[in-house]
């Protein structure tokens, strides 16, 4: 964990001089859009992704894939589904996969590691490199998986990036262990591509702990969507087993839903102000982690309704003043840590968060990371083995570093609209996920009044 030299510019987060009273329009999913891209690209026919997340990660997976082959027409249109979408959509046209080809996976970890299982499908050399945070990323379990199931590798016995997959046109597949302990993304890596292996894919997980447990929900009901036939635990299959057949996969014409986890910055603002915020389009059915949010947030101290019209359904989350601290596990749910630790730093009691050891290895070691920068604001967090634990102290401004990490980025903001003088340092890593992040967060404010 570094703090970053080379983007020193400082952002004010904005102060909220009253209660935030907003309704904020949240862009597509970013885990939607990543694993429809994929889908679509291994698809018999050509497919459609309509209101697609545009953000650094899925750009860099739609760029990796134009690169082996796929076509990917970018345009506005309505949608014919019946649902009414309308604006950005993606047309995916599926072709025949080919190296060589460099892929720049930056620091996404669904590029990094769905993407070579793709590419073992590749007639060629696919080499995948990124930012130097992805070299300490973990991906020895897709790569040892897919030497498992027939692929080529060369990545030096490092485990990491950079590496090579020599794609030979098509992967024999079949069964494979793996240790999923450190991300869910390895299990859903191997699933989003195994309908397309001779054999198909069954994936067993031998660790002790499995993250994030709502992502690989999400894979498996996307592979549905699109036609692929999958048992899983949660079905009546084996424990900690998923089967993927080999088959065809469908084009499909999906709509992404909103970012759900990105709308939790926004939450959490009506929640420390005592205010009101309006997220339209929120799905009533979702396998997004970020979902958890209105169960959490609730229980520090807000109050959450659906309003339904003829169009669509829409969350309004109210603060009520109040900030309690709570004792969660959300081992599920833990990219949603960072802005729970920021919201617990406000609070009128502890804290505890459990359950999220494997967040050392995301994008940051983001337990590290909270733990120093809540305290360098004078804050009193504790990190333990699997988590963090905070006691609420008077906090003060500061520089709030990012690390290059846009979760972070976003806890801090939340910090500064109830703490004068925070500066988040290299505020533009939102654009990881959410580009437009410092104009929506300053239009959310222009109904309470804001200020440096």
């Amino acid at each position: 964990m570094t703090e970053s030299p080379t983007h020193s510019a400082l952002w004010p987060a904005p102060y909220a001089s009253g209660a935030v009273e907003a309704t904020v329009t949240v862009p597509g999913s970013k885990s939607v859009t990543n694993r429809g891209l994929v889908l679509a690209a291994l698809a018999a026919e050509p497919g459609w992704l309509r209101r697609p997340l545009r953000s650094r990660d899925t750009l860099l997976m739609a760029e990796a894939l134009r690169a082996m082959g796929v076509g990917i027409e970018e345009t506005v249109s309505s949608s014919s589904t019946g649902d009414g979408a309308t604006g950005e959509a993606w047309r995916v046209i599926p072709s025949g996969l080919h190296g060589p080809v460099t892929v720049d996976v930056g620091n996404a970890g669904t590029v990094m590691r769905f993407l070579p299982p793709v590419a073992t499908l590749a007639d060629g050399p696919v080499r995948f490199d990124g930012d130097p945070r992805s070299y300490e990323r973990p991906l020895h379990s897709v790569i040892d998986a897919l030497r498992v199931l027939g692929a080529r590798i060369d990545d030096d016995g490092r485990g990491s990036l950079p590496l090579t997959v020599h794609g030979g046109g098509a992967l024999d597949g079949g069964p494979v262990e793996i240790d999923a302990s450190a991300s869910s993304q390895f299990v859903s890596a191997l699933l989003l591509s195994g309908a397309r292996f001779n054999q198909g894919v069954e994936v067993r997980h031998t660790g002790s702990v499995l993250p994030s447990m709502p992502h690989i929900r999400m894979t498996v009901d996307m592979l549905r969507g699109v036609g692929a036939q999958v048992d899983e635990p949660e079905t009546g299959g084996e424990p900690n087993v998923w089967r993927v057949s080999s088959g065809a996969l469908l084009g499909r014409d999906l709509t992404v839903e909103p970012d759900l986890s990105n709308a939790q910055p926004f939450l959490a603002a009506a929640l420390v102000t005592g205010g009101r915020v309006t997220v339209p389009d929120w799905p009533v059915r979702t396998t997004q982690p970020g979902d958890a949010l209105r169960e959490i947030f609730t229980a520090m101290g807000g109050v959450c309704e659906f309003t339904e019209t003829a169009e669509s359904t829409s969350l309004t989350f109210t603060g009520t003043g109040r900030i309690h601290g709570v004792d969660l596990d959300l081992s599920e749910v833990g990219e949603l840590t960072p802005g729970i630790a920021a919201v617990a730093a406000l609070a009128d009691s502890p804290s505890t968060l459990r359950g999220v050891a494997h967040l050392r290895l995301h994008e940051t070691d983001r337990l590290a990371a909270l733990t120093k920068e809540i305290n360098e604001l004078g804050g009193d967090v504790t990190e333990t083995a699997d988590g963090l634990h905070i006691r609420p102290r008077p906090l003060h401004g500061g520089v709030f570093h990012t690390y290059e990490d846009h979760r972070m980025a976003t806890a801090g903001s939340i910090i500064g609209l109830v703490v004068k003088g925070v500066e988040i340092e290299n505020v533009g890593t939102t654009a990881k996920t959410l580009p437009d992040f410092t104009r929506m967060w300053t239009d959310m404010l222009a109904g309470a009044g804001s200020g440096a």
